[in-house]
């Protein structure tokens, strides 16, 4: 057999109004009485942030927001956030949001006790140490970031996404509210989606998977497939606003002790060059990886077209992987997911950059099947031919 490990560290705490019981839920924990919390304009606007502050300040914290937070969090981001946590005498951080938040918010706990900058950590020149606790409140289904040890960061002066990746930086606590989704409108819950089935699939699949996460991906391609149409069609459905928030923690835990691959590193990329929203990118490239990498494993990849219902017992191998890559674009066409090629600001003659970036990113050597700067030439002009 394989070796391999797995291991979480987060206290996971999930219901309707969990939010609501945050203070509550802290208390006993005994993490500090000052808190940075982290999150985006668009959350606060939807008003989600406010009743959150508010109770914990009723319940004797000292809280400080942050909010100057893009879709794609920036280093320079961070490295304020950083300043305002010392600032702030900070002891904790609440992330309250999407992946944006909380990977922000994860690297704020980090370089805000220690200094030094997200690459020296994404390159391995500084260790992570003296993390300051992280609870992660998603407001979003689709990351996992609350329950995995890596954030994901833009450095601005070259477009490259680093992954910062430790154990240590995986949250304290996640509270999982599916009411904090309620109002995440269409085209959000379709891409960040997308995104949690990406996790589940490529934890699966990657070369570094392990029982543990297959068994969490499984059932995570299972509610995800079966639970995103239904929230989309109506965010107000409570039970699939509720399984879509599961089954994100789920794949979230897939791949968070295995690894992404080739749909996230061409994904990666598209993000850094041109700030596309991350499961938008996923979306456009995830038929097309699987397509390719079915090449290297169909009994794998017939599996996954039968937890994701796209096939049956009854089909052959050759035929499962067929309606696999049949099913995901039929799927994420009824989603109305934009393609390739209508993505603003995307060029062809960009092509070798957005190649040059996956290559260089840590998960390509994950990828079930070997691939080479020529297999993502060759993804990348099928996507956008697509």
């Amino acid at each position: 057999m394989q070796p391999y490990s797995y291991f979480c560290s987060t206290r996971i705490e999930m219901g309707m109004g969990k939010a609501r019981q945050l203070p509550a839920i802290l208390e006993p924990l005994g993490l500090g009485k000052s808190i940075l919390l982290v999150s985006d304009p668009g959350v606060i606007r939807a008003g989600l942030v406010e009743p959150i502050q508010s109770a914990l300040e009723e319940a004797g914290y000292k809280v400080t927001l942050f909010d100057a937070i893009s879709q794609n969090p920036r280093d320079t981001e961070c490295l304020a956030g950083a300043t305002l946590f010392r600032d702030a005498a900070a002891e904790m951080v609440v992330a309250v949001g999407g992946g944006s938040a909380m990977d922000t918010g994860k690297t704020i706990a980090l370089i805000g006790p220690n200094g030094g900058t997200p690459t020296e950590y994404a390159d391995g020149l500084l260790a992570y140490s003296h993390i300051a606790p992280i609870v992660c409140v998603p407001t979003t289904a689709g990351t996992g970031s609350e329950v995995t040890r890596s954030a994901v960061i833009t450095e601005v002066a070259t477009h490259r996404k680093m992954t910062l990746k430790h154990a240590a930086l995986r949250p304290t606590v996640a509270v999982l509210d599916p009411e904090l989704t309620y109002s995440v409108p269409q085209a959000v819950t379709a891409a960040t989606g997308v995104d949690a089935l990406v996790h589940a699939i490529e934890g699966y699949t990657c070369k570094v998977t392990n029982p543990i996460s297959q068994a969490l991906g499984a059932r995570a391609m299972e509610k995800i497939v079966a639970a995103l149409p239904r929230a989309y069609a109506n965010g107000k459905d409570q039970q699939a606003r509720a399984d879509m928030l599961e089954g994100s923690l789920l794949a979230g835990l897939c791949f968070g002790s295995a690894d992404v691959a080739a749909v996230h590193c061409l994904a990666e990329a598209l993000g850094g060059l041109y700030d596309t929203p991350h499961g938008v990118a996923n979306s456009v490239f995830l038929p097309h990886v699987l397509r390719f990498n079915a090449e290297e494993d169909k009994g794998m990849h017939a599996r996954l077209a039968r937890y994701m219902g796209f096939a049956s017992d009854i089909d052959t191998d050759d035929d499962a992987c067929e309606k696999l890559v049949e099913g995901i674009e039929n799927w994420t066409q009824s989603l109305n997911i934009p393609r390739l090629r209508d993505l603003p600001g995307v060029k062809e003659e960009d092509f070798p950059r957005i190649v040059e970036l996956s290559v260089k990113n840590g998960s390509t050597p994950s990828n079930v099947r070997t691939v080479t700067e020529g297999d993502y030439l060759r993804i990348l002009q099928e996507a956008y031919r697509a």
